[in-house]
């Protein structure tokens, strides 16, 4: 372990440094101007310093004071060597967090025995700091697999929806980087753009409650069938009520929420603008927009312009203006998506 040891007086330098090389642990490192010690800790962190107190230009005081300052150094014990009666110099070190004190005349043994101790101290506190910071690692890797799988779980159960509704291609990736990139374009925090993007597939996971008679039906739906079709929303977010986890809770507000239109003409609540969930509106752009922009049973894909346009006539009508400016500001990024996952399969 490394020692730092400062005294510009070359006697008592070389003194310490003897009675170091009795530690097997420690390693001296003598330094005779303090302003040297301190360039010295700014590549390297000591294990124990022992500075003397009375020195030219910067004192062990003044030292102290900048060594404490530096990166890294806050938990170094430190050693100050004074004469017996400045005990008013050792109250202002206390109060700089010196960890001990020595008296000159200093004692080989009393030496030896304070600086020993210090050194297991201080190797058991790093021991402990390793150890806490390998347990660290363990478990955010433990947290963010169980959060991955977590994901894959989520994203399986969304996909049996669709299953059921007949939909092809890669709807859910698509849409779900799409309410991605509506949320970094609005300005969310990274962190609530990936939430958004994770739970954006579960939009639709309340058609698992519908009918097959109704859900599958080639032709129109009747009044009465699209009634039924209309209590997806409550169905999704029926499921995935009562989480703890913020991608399920989010997730919920999605499924009741992404069916609302901008000018309150929408399902199940009849919600106007801002009332609707901020994810419910990013959702509802990214979900129409994957739909026109890609063929399903009942219709070819639109192109991109025709997309565009109808975004535009339905701005502050069906959805939020927002939303549509967000997505369609950056159509490089929308056709990266829609090159990212034009292969057919779920």
């Amino acid at each position: 372990m490394k020692v730092l040891v400062i005294d510009d007086d070359q006697i008592n330098l070389d003194l310490f440094c003897l009675m170091l090389s009795m530690l097997d642990v420690a390693t001296p490192v003598p330094v005779r101007h303090a302003q040297a010690a301190l360039d010295w800790c700014a590549d390297h962190t000591p294990d124990l310093v022992v500075v003397d107190y009375l020195m030219p230009d910067i004192d062990g005081l003044a030292f102290l004071r900048r060594f404490r300052g530096l990166p890294g150094m806050r938990e170094v014990p430190v050693v100050m060597v004074t004469g017996a009666t400045e005990v008013a110099i050792r109250h202002e070190a206390l109060r700089l967090s010196a960890n001990d004190f020595l008296t000159k005349p200093v004692n080989g043994i009393e030496f030896n025995v304070r600086i020993g101790n210090l050194l297991t101290l201080q190797h058991a506190r790093q021991q402990l700091a390793q150890r806490a910071e390998t347990l660290d690692i363990a478990v955010r890797k433990a947290t963010a697999d169980i959060v991955a799988r977590e994901h894959e779980a989520i994203h399986r159960l969304s996909r049996a929806a669709e299953f059921r509704d007949a939909d092809t291609g890669f709807h859910l990736s698509r849409m779900a980087e799409y309410s991605r990139l509506i949320a970094v374009q609005l300005g969310l925090p990274e962190a609530e753009c990936d939430l958004v993007r994770d739970a954006a597939p579960m939009h639709d996971i309340g058609k698992v409650g519908i009918a097959d008679a109704v859900l599958l039906k080639p032709g129109p739906l009747n009044d009465e069938e699209r009634a039924i079709m209309q209590r997806h929303p409550q169905i999704g977010a029926d499921i995935l009520a009562g989480s703890e986890s913020p991608l399920l809770q989010a997730g919920a507000v999605i499924a009741i929420s992404h069916h609302e239109r901008y000018d309150g003409s929408g399902y199940p609540h009849g919600l106007a603008g801002e009332n609707i969930p901020l994810y419910g509106r990013i959702i509802a752009v990214a979900d129409v927009f994957d739909a026109l922009t890609n063929a399903r049973p009942y219709k070819p894909a639109w192109s991109l312009e025709r997309a565009i346009g109808y975004f535009h006539e339905q701005k502050g009508s069906h959805f939020d203006p927002a939303c549509v400016d967000a997505l369609l500001r950056d159509m490089d990024a929308v056709l990266a998506i829609q090159q990212r996952f034009q292969h057919a399969g779920v």
